[in-house]
């Protein structure tokens, strides 16, 4: 009871704050009035197809010279193309009808752009490290504002009674940009950025490339000329004109809030709607694991400790019974010390990384920071998975260390290498940004070969050097008979029971993330997902000591194996749920990126598999060491 209200009382700090409070690691920027804003570009996204595109890719105005801005890991692996463009703006100085340039559409700019508008792809823009935003009406019908990352590269539609469905690009752009001023200095700092994208034939009488001037809008009114509202139409050999609006609005936001607005689709009573469900399932396990520990097992130890005699202690039936096999060395066992020291790899890395979240330091405006941070605390984690996994196997008494240290540094990290290798070359295929570049690719294995493996090797050393873990009851020569489990004993039908409520403790906010991952969404609230983590790893624990409680009563010792899948089965439904937010939430056609998808969530799976194996394994190893030292065993 205590761990829950403890649990609840860290949730109601956290949450408090969980909004507005100033991010770590970006300074707030001081603005003066005329300064020169040059906008950024990013990466065209959809969620239709999954593959980001470089900007650049479709025929927009180009500036004399493409910068990429530097760009840390994260961002590469994540498909973000920071860029610079055309549009520049000047401080709370409004500007109207400028045009950014002139292109004449040849067939392959056109059939770039129809793919896009048919494929739902937004731009992405970038000013003062805030990303652009379209203003959208709620749902529910309430005033509050929302915003939709970027703007449609265009739309379909049937345009002065035409039957035949058109493409049209949004190629006039009016921006927003509030500012919140200091009355001491009268310098600004940016606090909001909106467009409105429309799309408008603009006309001119003679185009002069130094000063060009269009007739479709009037600069003195700073509205657009009556009658000028035809779209622009997608089609070869058209003429587009480039242009935009800005006008400056001050604003009572503050800077440390700024990002406010951008996280508000994350709905706080579902989150807590989660946080209770979560904790309902943690209060049945605990109450469980209360019952089996204070009261069945201290009643059987008692018992236990005053039979007298050998005869006696052959009557009773239960846990005891199989004390001289409970220690009993599994078969494979290099294989689980393997998976062993990776779940702690996993785990160390998964912890720190929500530290640093929670401190927010992997905040949405420090992009690519979270992705980055898992690289290399995956990378640095390889000491403890070593460790781990050769303390291990020397208390199984394994002769073969390197090669069970050699597995312990290739094998997780060579099968998702695999696959994220496959897919990579299908992203590639498909000419998308999102594809990692061979330098980041040979980076990634320098890190993994040049510091993961030999951090492996020291971890693996390490623990050697350690005494071996002794068993608190010896193991017999012989092995016992296991007699005829119960249907509802059988190891299948028990392992896929065990992953239900570990699963059920996280599926909600399963739901947020995967919304973040895939709907192009931001993921803000660390504090309810370390929450979730905690309730995560007790339910693991609870549900594997419950069902390795039952399972010894019944006389079968095979524990070892089985704790472990009994936690990880629940990576199974995390798959299945994958594969049914596939069908009801996502609108994605293409072959490539359905096999993108399944592909991730099969990586995310076996991760979420070893992670919790591994707690699992903790727990009943915790467990089973406990009960058998509790005894007197003659």
């Amino acid at each position: 009871m205590g761990t829950e209200c403890l649990t609840f009382f860290f949730a109601l700090l956290l949450i408090s704050g969980a909004h507005s409070f100033y991010l770590p690691g970006v300074a707030p920027r001081d603005i003066q009035k005329g300064e020169q804003l040059p906008v950024k570009v990013n990466k065209l996204s959809s969620t239709k197809t999954q593959l980001p595109y470089d900007y650049y890719y479709l025929n927009y105005c180009i500036p004399p010279k493409i910068l990429n801005s530097a760009e840390n890991l994260g961002e590469v692996l994540r498909g973000d193309r920071i860029e610079n463009s055309v549009y520049t703006f000047e401080m709370r100085e409004d500007q109207s009808c400028k045009v950014a340039c002139k292109i004449t559409l040849e067939a392959e700019s056109a059939k770039n752009f129809k793919e896009k508008i048919d494929d739902e792809y937004r731009v992405n823009m970038i000013l003062d490290n805030l990303p652009v935003a379209v203003l959208r009406q709620r749902r529910d019908g309430s005033q509050s504002t929302t915003y939709e990352h970027g703007f449609r590269v265009g739309f379909k539609g049937n345009y002065a009674g035409s039957k035949e469905e058109k493409y049209f690009i949004n190629n006039h752009l009016s921006f927003r940009v509030m500012f919140h001023r200091d009355l001491e200095t009268e310098s600004a700092r940016i606090v909001g950025f909106e467009v409105s994208p429309n799309s408008i034939n603009h006309e001119f009488k003679e185009w002069n490339e130094k000063n060009p001037q269009v007739t479709t809008c009037n600069k003195d009114t700073k509205n657009l000329v009556p009658g000028s509202t035809v779209p622009q139409e997608v089609e070869t050999g058209k003429v587009v004109v480039f242009t935009y609006d800005v006008t400056f609005k001050e604003s009572d936001i503050k800077w440390a809030s700024r990002w406010d607005t951008y996280l508000l689709m994350n709905d706080d009573q579902i989150h807590w709607f989660s946080i209770i469900n979560s904790l309902m399932i943690v209060l049945f396990l605990s109450g469980m694991v209360a019952m089996i520990m204070m009261r069945t097992l201290y009643k059987d130890i008692a018992n236990y400790n005053q039979l007298e005699t050998q005869d006696e202690s052959q009557e009773e039936t239960g846990w005891k019974l199989v004390h001289g096999d409970a220690f009993r060395v599994p078969v494979n066992y290099g294989l689980l010390c393997v998976y062993i020291g990776t779940g702690i790899q996993i785990f160390g890395m998964t912890l720190v990384t929500m530290i640093f979240a929670l401190l927010g330091f992997l905040s949405p405006s420090n992009r690519g920071g979270l992705m980055t941070a898992m690289v290399l605390l995956w990378v640095f984690m390889g000491l403890f998975a070593g460790y781990s996994s050769a303390r291990l196997y020397k208390m199984f008494r394994g002769t073969e260390w390197k090669r069970n240290t050699l597995k312990t540094a290739f094998m997780f990290p060579g099968i998702l290498f695999a696959v994220f290798f496959v897919l990579n070359a299908l992203i590639w295929e498909e000419q998308s940004s999102g594809a990692v570049p061979f330098g980041t690719m040979f980076a990634l294995v320098c890190l993994w070969f040049g510091i993961s493996v030999p951090l492996v090797f020291v971890g693996s050393y390490l623990g050697f050097k350690k005494p071996a873990i002794e068993d608190p009851v010896k193991t017999n020569k012989i092995p016992r008979q296991i007699p005829e489990q119960a249907w509802y004993m059988k190891p299948v039908f028990s392992i896929l029971i065990g992953g239900i409520l570990p699963f059920g403790a996280v599926f909600i906010e399963l739901f947020f993330i995967l919304t973040s991952i895939w709907l192009n969404q931001f993921y803000y609230i660390f504090g309810f997902l370390f929450i979730v983590f905690v309730i995560l790893m007790i339910t693991c624990a609870e549900i594997t000591i419950v069902l390795c409680y039952f399972q010894l009563c019944s006389e079968d010792y095979h524990w070892w194996w089985r704790s472990y899948l009994t936690a990880g089965s629940s990576a199974l439904y995390l798959f299945l749920y994958s594969v049914f937010y596939f069908f009801t939430k996502l609108e994605i056609t293409k072959l490539v990126s359905g096999i993108l998808y399944f592909g991730y969530m099969i990586i995310v799976s076996y991760a979420f598999f070893v992670l919790t194996g591994t707690i699992g394994f903790y727990a009943c190893f915790w467990f089973v060491r406990k009960i058998y030292s509790s005894v007197k065993i003659d």
